[in-house]
């Protein structure tokens, strides 16, 4: 997960305009890097999805009182973190671009003759 973060202070959250012809450069055609990238960021959002219940499991209450429903500051700072980090798909598109994702083919035969 540290490498997400660190790529999240780099990272600005506005969305720019990106070169088609640069993405399709990576891989030789458009759509498989488009996939990749939507892989990766499916990855990132689940990673991020995770750690972020795990957090919020610390507020979670078994009881139903009403001294526990008052908002809790710390959860509320946590929640905002969040929403304030990159989208996982400009997250993606940043490590695929920097050639920080490994792509693994399935038609790739690793056996030498």
């Amino acid at each position: 997960m540290s490498n997400i973060k660190k790529i999240n202070q780099n990272i600005n959250a506005s969305v720019e305009v990106r070169s088609l012809k640069k993405i399709q450069e990576k891989t030789g055609n458009l759509y498989e890097s488009l996939y990749v990238i939507t892989k990766r960021a499916n990855q990132i959002n689940q990673q991020v999805r995770e750690e972020l219940h795990h957090k919020l499991e610390e507020f979670a209450s078994h009881n139903d009182n009403l001294e526990e429903v008052f908002e809790n500051r710390e959860q509320i700072e946590i929640s905002r973190h969040y929403e304030k980090m990159p989208k996982p798909t400009i997250i993606a598109l940043e490590e695929f671009m920097n050639d920080g994702v490994y792509i693994r083919r399935g038609d790739e035969d690793n056996t030498e003759a």
